[in-house]
């Protein structure tokens, strides 16, 4: 993927921009679990030169050997998963993820035993619960780049 696209984290404190993406993934190991707070990890990646990151930086954490995990120090948003190799960007941190359509399954002996039934599972929706959804004011991030965040407001 030559384009550039652009991402960051909730809170607007960290942005980034990419290009040269390679295979979107899914990655299943203990450490993506834990890292992302999630079921599995979902990331692309490219070489730290098509990565600029355009506002701010993230705090890094060495989880092993020559490997950091990069991550909003304001807001907590999983970002990236640094090693020699290059940089791998969350996809759920872009600005449209829909890009980026995951293509291979990493560690995948080490899922969750129940993972592969997961969307099996029932949706549950009803017009009160849409409802209470729609009128949620968000304060996260838009999902395009700003001039500034958060936005002056006026008094």
């Amino acid at each position: 993927m030559s384009a550039v696209f652009s991402g960051g984290c909730q809170c607007g404190a960290v942005r980034f921009q990419a290009s040269d993406l390679g295979r979107p993934s899914i990655c299943h190991c203990r450490m993506c679990q834990k890292a992302f707070g999630g079921f599995f990890s979902v990331a692309v990646g490219t070489d730290a030169a098509h990565v600029t990151w355009t506002r701010g930086e993230p705090s890094l954490f060495e989880t092993s050997e020559n490997v950091f995990r990069g991550f909003c120090h304001k807001c907590g948003t999983p970002l990236s998963y640094h090693h020699d190799g290059g940089i791998v960007l969350s996809i759920g941190a872009f600005d449209n993820p829909k890009n980026f359509e995951p293509q291979v399954q990493l560690n995948h002996g080490k899922r969750l035993p129940w993972i592969d039934q997961l969307f099996e599972k029932p949706a549950v929706t009803s017009p009160e619960m849409e409802a209470v959804f729609a009128a949620v004011e968000s304060y996260q991030h838009p999902d395009h780049d700003t001039a500034e965040w958060p936005p002056e407001t006026s008094v």
